[in-house]
Formats: structure tokens, sequence, C-alpha cells
């Protein structure tokens, strides 16, 4: 379901921006000057999905560097013992 998700917003952003570009005239201009505009849409989209993946990967790290969070694999003290019980209980109900 993530990866549709991933598709789906990259292809829309996509979809905009070829919207838009026609909307302001910019593809008979790219025609004048002998850019293909669809090229420039397909370079746009590789662009757009490596920088969303390299985004997607380094995100989880980089909130957990940032905030110095850490995981709680087995609780030692009694507020992680309650903070696992917490999210664990709700997980469940999902």
């Amino acid at each position: 379901m993530r990866i549709l998700l991933f598709l789906a917003t990259n292809l829309a952003v996509i979809l905009v921006a070829s919207f838009t570009l026609r909307l302001l005239g910019v593809d008979s201009y790219l025609a004048q000057n002998g850019i293909q505009y669809g090229s420039l849409l397909a370079f746009a989209a590789v662009f757009g999905f490596a920088g969303a993946i390299v985004s997607l990967l380094i995100s989880k790290r980089m909130a957990k560097w940032s905030t110095r969070a850490r995981v709680i694999d087995s609780p030692r003290t009694p507020a992680e013992r309650w903070l696992c019980l917490l999210y664990t209980s709700d997980a469940a109900d999902e």
C-alpha cells in the first residue's frame, strides 16, 4: 500500500507540473527552443522519484538522531515498561 501511495503521489506531482506548464504556455516556449516537453517531464520525474526515495530512506534515521530518540527493545525502567504497555495495547486495538 505504501508503494502505491508513493507512486500515486509522485505521478500526481508530475501531472500538476505538466498541467501548470501547459497552462502557462511553457510547452510552446520549450518547443520553439528545441526542448522536448515530454523529455523534460521524464527528467523531472526521475529526479523527483530519486529525491523522494532518498528522503524516505534517511527520514527515520534523521528523526531519531535529531531528537536523540532510541528504540526500547526491552524496558529497563518502570517508565519504559509503561510506555511499552501503552503502545502495545494501542497497536493491538488497530
